[in-house]
């Protein structure tokens, strides 16, 4: 695995990571008929968070975000993306890890929604979440907190 560093997010940061979602997502929206070269784009601007953001960086350059975003019942994992050619290479598992943990500790439920067809889901599956809905183009997957491990 590459040595990486996660980081808070800043407002700067909206562009790298608008751009890395429309190339993460290109394939999977294109096989599923909605893909927008400009709305892709714009759909992160809208919703950018830098407060619950995290940055990934890899040899100090940018290369991937996830956001953990805190509602009423859960927190909602968001903006999960990763540069291409680090996929599969453990640094997306470790950075869900961490935050699972903290949300572990805290007792907190984590919801997502991954497209569908995303290999993405077998990653979440293997951290625990499970399906809750889905509809013709997104899975809806929650994971309730872990049970903390108690002393004897």
């Amino acid at each position: 695995m590459a040595d990486w560093v996660i980081r808070p997010a800043s407002v700067a940061d909206v562009e790298a990571v608008a751009e890395l979602r429309a190339v993460v997502l290109q394939a999977d929206l294109e096989r599923l008929g909605r893909y927008d070269d400009q709305r892709v784009r714009q759909r992160l601007r809208d919703g950018f968070a830098p407060a619950h953001t995290w940055v990934i960086e890899v040899g100090g350059a940018f290369a991937g975000c996830v956001s953990l975003r805190p509602a009423v019942d859960a927190h909602w994992l968001e903006h999960f993306y990763l540069a291409p050619h680090l996929q599969g290479g453990g640094i997306g598992t470790a950075v869900l890890r961490g935050l699972l943990e903290r949300c572990d500790r805290d007792g907190t439920r984590v919801r997502l929604n991954v497209l569908q067809g995303s290999p993405a889901r077998r990653l979440y599956e293997r951290h625990g979440f499970t399906l809750e809905t889905e509809d013709s183009v997104d899975v809806y997957m929650i994971r309730e907190p872990a049970l903390p491990v108690r002393d004897r």
